[in-house]
């Protein structure tokens, strides 16, 4: 049986779901989107060969795979977008991601599948400048925000102006953390989930307090990481700035011991 979603948002033509409980065996569980706009459909970071089946096989309850608009990748990695080649071969889906990573993305595309197509896997790809851009999408559109080095060093987060959600990717991700369907009742009690994927995953704190400071400029009604619990509401979403914004990650923990010759055989 097809997977249920969570509803994240649904106003009758417009609607977000979110699929939770995809991944079978030893991959690192992750949420994949699906965002419905009357007639237009678009995936956000669906994943790899783990979750293409079960989720082509729950969303097509919902649209008509073959038609689907858009798959949008945040970044490069296997379980974002390591998919690619099925949605290309299974949809007139256009691959929406970072210009960075849009030359790299072939690699993930087999010589049998190339031939299939009547162009180039580069048609297929949309590339989106380091500055973001917004994606026409029904009767809106999506917005493609720079998230540079959190943790991709080509990343994107996409807004979706009619639900305010941000769809974060692996900012604000948790691991390990109970009843990941539903979302965030105290931040407190959930900072030890986030905490050591952010300080080994995520650049800087710098990078967050810039990238804190764009968000609190957006109208943002929930956070929807890739990866964990998401944060609903206008006073969670800002704790979770605050926490991000002021916590030392990535290079700020690194010092000459990180960079020595290893003593030790695997």
């Amino acid at each position: 049986m097809a997977a249920e979603p969570i509803v994240l948002f649904d106003n009758g033509h417009h609607k977000c779901l979110m699929f939770d409980s995809l991944v079978a065996g030893e991959g690192v569980q992750s949420n994949q989107f699906l965002i419905v706009d009357g007639k237009h459909e678009a995936l956000i970071d669906p994943g790899g060969d783990l979750t293409y089946t079960p989720l082509a096989v729950a969303a097509s309850r919902y649209m008509n795979i073959r038609d689907m608009d858009y798959v949008f990748a945040s970044h490069q990695d296997p379980d974002i977008i390591g998919a690619i080649d099925r949605w290309i071969v299974h949809t007139k889906a256009q691959i929406v991601t970072s210009r960075l990573w849009a030359r790299f993305l072939p690699h993930l595309v087999s010589g049998y599948v190339t031939q299939q197509l009547s162009g180039s896997v580069y048609d297929r790809i949309t590339a989106i400048p380091d500055g973001g851009a917004n994606v026409r999408f029904g009767e809106s559109y999506i917005q493609c925000l720079p998230a540079h080095f959190m943790h991709s060093v080509g990343n994107l987060q996409f807004y979706d102006p009619v639900s305010k959600i941000l769809f974060s990717g692996d900012l604000g991700a948790s691991i390990g953390a109970q009843d990941d369907h539903l979302p965030v009742q105290d931040f407190n009690k959930h900072i030890p989930t986030m905490a050591g994927f952010h300080r080994r995953y995520i650049a800087s704190r710098k990078v967050c307090g810039l990238w804190a400071n764009m968000v609190r400029q957006m109208d943002v009604s929930m956070i929807v990481p890739q990866h964990g619990k998401r944060f609903e509401g206008p006073a969670m979403v800002d704790q979770f700035l605050n926490w991000v914004s002021n916590m030392d990650c990535g290079i700020d923990l690194m010092s000459q011991e990180n960079y020595r010759p290893p003593v030790d055989y695997v």
